[in-house]
């Protein structure tokens, strides 16, 4: 069963700093892309960053480059998005999604998804 779990968000500050931390299981993870994605009240689901099958650089919306630095773990199965300078525009529920069939972060097929962890800037 595919599994992902994010954990993390929480209430900050404007320019704070947030680390948010995601499980995954049942899958590959090398096989995978695994981005991290957002979405605010009212707004489209907006791409975070993402990183493609077997390691890569990670890539980045351009609202949040130079600012969040997404990282994996392949011994633990785990995704990590570290952001720092927040703005009360980066608030949103943020989820860690998987595209198992392609592994490709072009294709975007991100078919399994986590509930999501709420990401609060205050000014």
């Amino acid at each position: 069963q595919v599994q992902l779990v994010e954990s993390g968000g929480g209430l900050v500050q404007q320019g704070g700093s947030l680390r948010l931390t995601c499980v995954t299981s049942g899958f590959t993870f090398d096989d995978a892309a695994i981005a991290w994605i957002r979405q605010a009240p009212g707004q489209e689901r907006e791409g975070v960053s993402c990183v493609s099958r077997h390691g890569g650089s990670p890539t980045y919306g351009d609202s949040v480059k130079g600012r969040f630095a997404m990282s994996t773990d392949n011994v633990k199965n785990t995704v990590f998005l570290q952001m720092h300078n927040l703005k009360p525009e980066d608030t949103a529920v943020y989820y860690c999604a998987a595209d198992i069939l392609t592994g490709d972060c072009a294709k975007g097929l991100f078919g399994a998804r986590g509930q999501g962890t709420q990401v609060t800037v205050s000014t």
